[in-house]
């Protein structure tokens, strides 16, 4: 397969930009992975893996990475632009008309709607990434995911004090059977 240009990396991001607010992590993953074959299923759980240690938002570290892997810089700054660019514009506009209609009628119920959704959204990737992680290693990253999920879901544990425990713990056992 031929790695996509600049331009091709602009429009794919675009894309994701506009397919949702404040979450659009799952359609990152189906464009990437899904629609494109630009990434494996474990390309894109290791570059997440790394854009999460990374100081910013997951997303947007994610499509710097991505457009430097396959274009250098000027493919990071053809991902970043197209993630960024339309949803800013759109943004702008929506808290104009919020600041004048947001406690009007239904409106924060709809909002709340659009909250679920998103929730439900998170949980299907999440889903989606565990799966060929687990295959891949059951033993061992089945008891991590659910230690971290108790920790943080369950037991409302800070997350940096859980990163900080399990991630050294996980690349210890990872270590471990690698040798």
């Amino acid at each position: 397969m031929k790695s996509p240009s600049p331009t091709d990396l602009f429009f794919a991001f675009l894309l994701v930009g506009l397919s949702g607010f404040g979450g659009v992590l799952p359609f990152a993953r189906r464009s990437l992975v899904e629609r494109r074959g630009w990434l494996t299923e474990t390309d894109f759980n290791e570059t997440l893996a790394l854009c999460q240690t990374l100081p910013g938002p997951n997303i947007v570290n994610m499509s710097v990475v991505v457009g430097s892997r396959f274009a250098g810089p000027r493919g990071a700054l053809a991902c970043l632009a197209g993630l960024v660019v339309a949803p800013v514009a759109i943004v702008l506009v929506l808290a104009t008309l919020w600041a004048r209609f947001g406690a009007v009628g239904h409106v924060p119920h709809a909002i709340r709607g659009l909250a679920a959704a998103a929730a439900g959204l998170a949980a299907a990737t999440t889903l989606k990434m565990a799966r060929p992680i687990l295959v891949q290693t059951p033993v061992s990253a089945g008891p991590i995911i659910v230690a971290a999920f108790v920790a943080v879901g369950l037991l409302r544990l800070p997350l940096p004090w859980v990163a900080l425990t399990l991630a050294p713990l996980s690349v210890f056992i990872a270590w471990r059977r690698g040798r």
